[in-house]
């Protein structure tokens, strides 16, 4: 049976969305954060020597990282389901979203986090306007521009289809749901109805709240 090592409010709910939504038999192992620094405990080393979650233990089998662990399960206990038929037009996009999620949206969200504790973090007076100045430029050249483009795209291609690969639903939509959610916090999605559309969608699936009741807390959209 599939252990999933979960840590709260992270990744790793998408990876507990999936298997419900497939109906797969899994264990939750929970792991709380520091409450000083967020940090994933200690004891997640143990599974995977990064420490970090989601990962999952499946056997013998180990696996980390989101994008991997939604391709094992797919692959490996999904039955050929929430992914295209091999070869098709909607199988290119649903691997090209399942890894933009992690490899172009989800960096921009952590730089505006990172960003944004500079700016309030505790530095001696004469050193505010310095750091302050620095965020400042790093926000306006290159971070906001970047999200907006990044959700300009990603608001016109689900402008086209109901879903990132196409007309049905996938894992890429489970995979793309944690950039969406974080860009909801950290930018805002008033300017794109398509992407907050899918939000409720996604928030209204049985599974998603069959997810939510296994996992625990999960208080991303109200940071």
């Amino acid at each position: 049976m599939i252990t999933v090592h979960h840590l709260e409010n992270s990744r790793s709910q998408r990876v507990l969305w999936l298997l419900e939504e497939l109906g797969i038999d899994y264990e939750v192992k929970r792991y709380d954060r520091d409450p000083e620094t967020s940090l994933a405990p200690p004891e997640l080393q143990a599974v995977h020597p990064l420490g970090k979650s989601p990962v999952i233990t499946d056997g013998d089998t180990t696996v980390a990282e989101t994008g991997a662990i939604i391709e094992y399960i797919i692959k490996h206990h999904a039955n050929g389901q929430l992914i295209p038929a091999a070869n098709s037009p909607e199988r290119l996009r649903y691997t090209y979203w399942l890894h933009a999620a992690e490899g172009s949206m989800m960096p921009l969200m952590v730089m505006s986090l990172i960003i944004g504790r500079i700016e309030t973090a505790p530095v001696p007076f004469f050193l505010k306007p310095v750091t302050k100045g620095i965020a400042g430029k790093v926000k306006s050249s290159y971070l906001e521009p970047n999200i907006s483009r990044q959700l300009d795209y990603m608001n016109a291609e689900l402008g086209k289809q109901p879903w990132f690969a196409g007309a049905e639903f996938t894992a890429a939509d489970v995979q793309m749901s944690f950039p969406v959610e974080a860009a909801s916090v950290r930018a805002s999605l008033d300017a794109y109805p398509n992407l907050q559309d899918f939000l409720q969608r996604i928030h209204a699936r049985p599974a998603y709240a069959r997810a939510l009741e296994r996992g625990g807390p999960y208080d991303l959209l109200g940071k």
